[in-house]
């Protein structure tokens, strides 16, 4: 009797082990200013890069969520801005049967991380096609960032990943 139990997945979703998936991935927004140009062009000066990122997660149906990571990028040097992108990327995520303690780990550290190589790369070009030497952004470390707003929110500074908050689940950063 015991050789009868299978482990297989049944079919109409019947099947109780947890599954996620990249159902779509998408540009929410994407703005790229160049506010002095062709001046930036003429400056001898290295600008500063700024790059700060956050997190929202929404479910938007059964076993659907929305991840969207939204990357600021600014390079200012003295005498002004050089560039300024800002991309919204976002995934939609299939989930079924996960525990309520790893959806927020999913959400806020897994599902960034598929979508961050396409969000590089699209600001890499953006960049790019407004004149400027490409940008490759460092990786991101989301699973840090999830254990340090962890214990932001323990210390009493905030909430907790995975609590909801009125815009959704955020997580801002900076790198």
């Amino acid at each position: 009797m015991a050789d009868d139990i299978s482990t297989e997945p049944t079919a109409n979703g019947a099947d109780t082990e947890p599954h996620a998936a990249a159902l779509l991935q998408y540009i929410k927004d994407l703005s790229v200013e160049s506010p002095n140009s062709p001046q930036c062009f003429q400056w001898q000066t290295q600008p500063q890069v700024d790059v700060q990122f956050t997190i929202n997660a929404d479910k938007i149906a059964d076993e659907v969520h929305e991840v969207a990571l939204k990357i600021n990028v600014a390079a200012r040097s003295e005498p002004g801005a050089h560039f300024v992108v800002e991309l919204s990327y976002a995934g939609l995520f299939g989930i079924r049967n996960f525990p309520d303690e790893a959806m927020a780990p999913f959400l806020l550290v897994e599902a960034p991380r598929m979508l961050f190589p396409f969000a590089r790369q699209i600001i890499a070009d953006a960049v790019q096609n407004g004149g400027f030497p490409p940008l490759l952004l460092e990786p991101i470390d989301f699973g840090s960032a999830f254990m340090q707003q962890i214990e932001a929110a323990q210390a009493g500074e905030g909430q907790l990943p995975g609590e909801q908050a009125p815009a959704g689940e955020t997580t801002p950063t900076q790198q």
